[in-house]
Order: C-alpha cells, then structure tokens, then sequence
C-alpha cells in the first residue's frame, strides 16, 4: 500500500504521461523562427507554461492569443513523435481497476492535449483541465484547484504528479502535495516538491 494510496491524483500530462518533447520543441522551434524569436530563450522558459504565459514572457509585443493558436498548430503538426511515457497505461489502468479517481491537469490547448492522449494510446480522463479553462497558468495553483473541484475532491485529499518546477510550484500552492518526476528536469530543480522520484514506476508505487 502506496503513500497516496487514497488520494486523488491530479497528473499532469507532458513529461508525465505522454513523452511530447520532440513534437514540443519542433513546434516552439518553428514558432521562434517564424516571429525572429531566439530559440533558445523560448525553449528555456516553455517548461510548464502555458502558451500565453510563455508568449507574455518572451514576445511580450505579440498577442498572446493569437500565438498560442500559432504555436500550437506548429506543434499539432509535429505530433507524429509523441508516446506513452512507460508505465503510464499501467498505472491508468490499474487506477481505473481500482477504482481510483484520476484526472488530467496541463499547461496544453485543448485540441493538444486531446490528441496526444490518443496518439499515445491512453484512456482519456474523467476530468480534463487544460490551459482553455483557465485565467491563470502555472505556477498559478488556479489549474490544480480548478481539476480538485471538477473532480469533487478537496485540495488536501489530492495528490498532483508533476515534472517541472513551474508545474511543482502550482500544486504546492493549490495546497496538495506534489510527487516530482526527474524526467525532464534536474531533480535539484524540484527540490520545493514533496517528494522526488526517478521515473512513473517510482510513482506508482507511491499510489496504489
């Protein structure tokens, strides 16, 4: 019997679930070119924001909305390269057997999310929050209390699954505690997180 065993989990999707670095750097790599942006810059700041918060941040003299539909059509067209991260479908489902509450929580549009769940071949959420639903991006707690009350749950009775520090800094402040997954990140880098873990087996076992 896992730490969690008994919490809702609130994952995060990117670097979480579904491995999308490839289809996410091309797609922000494109969008730099395309408005002279640096690339390194962009790709430095992307992790774990949404697309408007990350156009507010680099490219303060665009509009953000209008960016994040270029950006996120530069990144739908280079979706061939996502995948499952390894041990998620397992652990879904094995959640699901259970019947333990789960649901999604990312920094992606809509239409992103959506099509890399199925692209890896994941079962899709009950609850899905994605930058669409909300004002405030990570590390705003806004998206993970906004996915805790969609699933009827209170903030202390969840547990978020995270891989970045802007991810990790937005379920502490939501009030939950977060298990950080080194796959993207330097686990030194998550170090604010409750936990830090090395991979979604590691996870696993704090769950079920």
């Amino acid at each position: 019997m896992g730490a969690y065993d008994g919490a809702t989990v609130l994952f995060d999707l990117d670097g979480v679930l579904v491995d999308s670095t490839e289809s996410i750097r091309a797609g922000l790599t494109a969008w730099a070119d395309e408005r002279g942006l640096d690339v390194a810059e962009v790709l430095e700041h992307s992790h774990g924001r949404t697309d408007h918060g990350l156009v507010r941040l680099v490219a303060p003299h665009l509009d953000p909305a209008a960016e994040a539909k270029r950006i996120e059509a530069h990144e739908a067209a280079a979706g061939d390269g996502v995948r499952a991260v390894p041990a998620a479908l397992g652990l879904l489902t094995e959640l699901d057997a259970r019947g333990r509450p789960w649901a999604v929580v990312t920094s992606g549009g809509d239409r992103i999310a959506r099509a890399r769940i199925g692209t890896a071949g994941l079962p899709f959420p009950r609850v899905l929050v994605t930058a669409d639903d909300v004002t405030e991006g990570k590390p705003h707690p806004e998206p993970y209390l906004l996915g805790a009350g969609r699933m009827g749950a209170v903030p202390g009775a969840c547990v978020v699954v995270e891989d970045s520090p802007a991810g990790a800094r937005a379920g502490i402040a939501a009030g939950m505690p977060v298990l950080a997954v080194a796959s993207t990140t330097d686990p030194a880098d998550l170090a604010h997180a409750t936990t830090v873990v090395e991979d979604l087996a590691a996870v696993a076992r704090l769950l079920l």
